[in-house]
């Protein structure tokens, strides 16, 4: 596998870049670009930038950033990471995310080393040649023919400018055939003038060519499809070929993307630009796939208890999992947040869980809203609505079923509670000497072992599974007898037994959890099977409840 940096190995670069705002859907169009180059039958690799001054995303506030998406490696990424994986149905890896912080650290650390000689260390060229190293390595990796980059942020941020640096750079050294630059932005209508406006559009482009760099197509998102004389306007002021000014209209589901991007010729450009042969496009499948997201046929309601709610990506890949899962089943899934505070405070309104055919309790840290969570998983477990719990929602369900169920009225997890009397939820032994925050959970994939006669062997099929993982507290296998005893049983274990990872309760509908993220591994057309029994369980109270 070549990896030198200079290799002269044939391969193309198309970077993405954005402009005018945040949150326009530039990771679901890289991510639609990928699939249709894939179905091309190109091979195809990816990296998405995040200028931020992290090494990675694990110590950031879902709230702030949106999930901490987890490769199997364990690297904790961005969550587009976690789009190319479901888009591309393949494993990524922390090579595939690369931020600011990670870029320096290098620099810095290869400067302590004195391997600069001595020399004044700068933005132009050190830290730009430390990004085109990257590059270059992850496109020489796997014959990749095509390595796209997706920048995050917008064009004009200051701390993007190094990488866009480092991308006019590539076009100079590559040549412009072998490099391509897509942008996407966007075109708002404005009810009060009724038309689509392309100022921001033109002031986005215009900030680009400041840099030195002159996009070869624009993407534009919108509301509706763009009007003939919207298009031409953007071309005649971009530059941009009018062929080249590609229509992203809002669409019923993210996987319909890539056919509307197929549609306005986005592949054929591209190959035009890349100097590529067109190739056969063995789309049937994926659209087959992309229609069971608009061809739903019922609704379940999953109410998912959390605390970073206010954030809709906070959760990115559970909620894609449910649709996954819904969809495969012809059915919607209608998620309602709950803010977990809000039964601390007002206990009675748990009540309101009634009205939903599933509860979900996703991953979480920290004491704030971890006793509504309980009380959740408690009205799940009395009241026989299907329960799915997700790492902190596994924990907390051991922790409501030792108050509720064990009488042990002060256990509690030693996270939330260092002097708790019955510590059911307990540090790992090996996080006991971890001083740093960063890149030191538990994480990545971790091979799990199913105990027979279970829910989790008959979800699963398998004996052994593989599931991506990031904690560092783990059930106290110290009160497992006890649990049992009392009708919660264990039924997959990993490291040789010594870690348990998946709990159920028998008697009821459908009470499942994991210490592991599920959600990480599902797939449109692949949903993961906890989230799929999930589903099927919560469908099933739907029809009872109507009878």
């Amino acid at each position: 596998m070549p990896t030198d940096p200079q290799s002269r190995a044939p391969r193309k670069f198309i970077f993405i870049t954005g402009g005018v705002m945040s949150g326009l859907g530039k990771g679901i169009t890289t991510s639609s670009i990928l699939k249709l180059l894939h179905l091309n039958g190109f091979s195809v690799n990816c990296l998405k930038i995040d200028p931020y001054l992290n090494v990675d995303a694990g110590t950031m506030n879902p709230i702030a950033h949106g999930e901490v998406f987890v490769t199997d490696d364990g690297g904790e990424t961005d969550m587009d990471i976690g789009n190319y994986e479901r888009f591309l149905d393949t494993n990524l890896t922390r090579q595939n995310n690369l931020t600011t912080g990670a870029v320096y650290q290098q620099v810095i650390q290869e400067e302590r080393e004195g391997k600069f000689l001595g020399k004044c260390v700068q933005i132009i060229p050190h830290i730009t040649d430390a990004i085109k190293v990257k590059i270059r390595v992850l496109a020489n990796q796997s014959n990749t023919e095509i390595l796209v980059i997706e920048c995050g942020g917008t064009v004009g941020d200051i701390e993007s400018l190094p990488f866009l640096e480092a991308f006019r750079q590539i076009r100079l050294e590559e040549g412009s055939s072998n490099c391509l630059f897509i942008h996407v932005t966007l075109a708002p209508s404005l009810e009060t003038v009724g038309e689509q406006k392309t100022k921001p559009t033109q002031h986005s482009v215009q900030e680009l060519r400041r840099i030195g760099i002159q996009p070869d197509v624009i993407v534009v998102r919108s509301k509706d499809v763009l009007a003939k004389e919207t298009r031409e306007k953007i071309s005649l002021f971009t530059s941009v070929e009018l062929k080249s000014v590609i229509s992203n209209p809002d669409s019923k589901s993210i996987y319909l993307v890539p056919e509307i991007l197929r549609s306005e010729g986005i592949v054929e450009t591209i190959c035009q630009r890349l100097d590529l042969t067109p190739r056969s496009l063995f789309f049937d499948e994926w659209q087959h796939t992309a229609n069971q997201f608009v061809t739903t046929k019922d609704a379940v309601k999953i109410a998912m208890v959390g605390k970073y709610v206010s954030l809709a990506d906070s959760y990115a890949s559970v909620k894609e999992a449910l649709v996954h899962s819904g969809a495969q089943q012809a059915l919607a899934v209608s998620v309602e947040n709950f803010d977990s505070q809000e039964f601390e405070s007002s206990p009675e309104s748990i009540k309101r869980l009634d009205d939903f055919h599933g509860i979900l309790i996703p991953q979480g840290f920290g004491k704030r809203g971890s006793e509504g969570k309980i009380l959740a998983a408690n009205y799940a477990r009395e009241n026989a609505i299907p329960y799915l719990g997700l790492c902190f929602g596994f924990q907390m369900a051991i922790v409501s079923f030792a108050r509720n169920v064990l009488g042990f009225v002060e256990a509690n997890s030693t996270e939330l509670d260092t002097l708790t009397a019955h510590p059911v939820i307990d540090l790992l032994p090996e996080q006991k000497s971890v001083n740093n925050l960063g890149g030191s959970m538990r994480l990545g994939g971790h091979d799990i072992s199913l105990v027979d006669g279970t829910l989790a062997s008959r979800i699963y099929q398998k004996k052994l599974i593989r599931e991506r993982h990031r904690h560092r507290y783990e059930f106290n296998q110290n009160y497992l007898k006890a649990f049992e005893k009392a009708g919660m049983y264990f039924s997959g274990f990993s490291d040789g037994g010594t870690r348990t990872e998946i709990l159920e309760i028998r008697d009821h509908p459908f009470y499942f959890a994991t210490q592991y993220h599920p959600e990480y591994i599902s797939r449109p057309g692949k949903p993961e099977p906890s989230y799929f029994n999930f589903i099927k369980a919560a469908a099933s109270r739907k029809i009872a409840v109507l009878a």
